[in-house]
């Protein structure tokens, strides 16, 4: 696997071996105890070639995004919602992947890809600024924080491994081999989740108690799909491809059908997936038309 294209990669049925056009759509949601329903899409990037990744604040109405620039390089850029506004958060030589709030929301954490081949986590302010990075020995394609010292870590390798690193003791530990790069704080829960290929058929999605790091089994995911976001109330959503599910943990119900209200032709092939922290709004990642 080479390392300068290692973020694209997570399991081989999915994986690309260049980026392609991608445009982020956003949705209005419903969810009821039983059900979840989406309409309105709307194209918030409208920007030919990629743009990816999205990531919703906490409590402000700006989804963070990575985006190619004229020259093919990733930059940081965040979409305001509300008010329609987009700006570049950074402006670099380097490729910004993976946008990520920190914790203590001063910060945008991202994978920052040099031009060496090395991968390595670093964070911006969130009104942009100069980086500092935070790891530079690991080959690293996607993170997520479990508080305000601690991630999970899809490390590059054969196999990709998940590791739970703590910035504050330098300690990095391997919790499973053939892991995937969708990495989530599951909302109301001391708990990550990651996707785990067990076999080349059976791929799980796995829970990782962040108190005592023991890993338990969720749910099966879709056949052949990694990517997925939770919603605030606890239920999975993923796509096949054509269609969107949901799937809540620990009931027998399987996966449901979403049911789109409005717009479905404009939502196929959807790939990474995002839920705003309120429940009402959906971030979703469609192949360029």
């Amino acid at each position: 696997m080479k390392r300068n294209l290692a973020f694209a990669f997570a399991f081989v049925p999915t994986s690309l071996f260049a980026q392609t056009g991608s445009d982020i759509f956003l949705v209005d949601m419903k969810i009821s105890k039983a059900s979840v329903s989406i309409s309105n899409p709307v194209n918030i990037t409208h920007h030919p070639g990629y743009d990816n990744q999205p990531f919703f604040h906490a409590d402000q109405p700006v989804i963070y995004y990575s985006s190619f620039n004229d020259d093919g390089r990733a930059d940081i850029r965040s979409y305001n919602y509300r008010t329609g506004e987009t700006r570049a958060i950074t402006q670099t030589q380097e490729r910004e992947y993976s946008p990520t709030l920190t914790p203590d929301k001063k910060f945008l954490s991202c994978i920052i890809q040099r031009d060496s081949g090395a991968q390595d986590l670093g964070k911006y302010p969130v009104g942009g600024g100069e980086p500092i990075v935070l790891i530079d020995h690991l080959i690293i394609g996607y993170h997520a924080w479990i508080d305000q010292h601690r991630l999970i870590l899809f490390i590059l390798g054969k196999p990709p491994t998940l590791h739970v690193y703590d910035l504050a003791a330098g300690e990095d530990k391997v919790i499973a081999e053939n892991t995937g790069r969708s990495l989530h704080k599951i909302p109301g829960k001391n708990a990550m989740s990651f996707v785990h290929e067990v076999s080349d058929k059976e791929w799980s999605i796995k829970k990782l108690d962040s108190n005592t790091l023991a890993v338990s089994v969720l749910a099966p995911t879709l056949p052949g799909r990694e990517d997925l976001t939770w919603t605030r109330d606890g239920k999975i959503i993923m796509c096949d491809g054509e269609n969107l599910f949901f799937n809540e943990p620990g009931k027998s119900n399987g996966w449901i059908l979403i049911r789109i209200e409005s717009g479905a032709d404009m939502l196929k092939g959807v790939t990474r997936l995002a839920a705003s922290p309120d429940g009402k709004k959906l971030a979703l990642v469609v192949a360029e038309h």
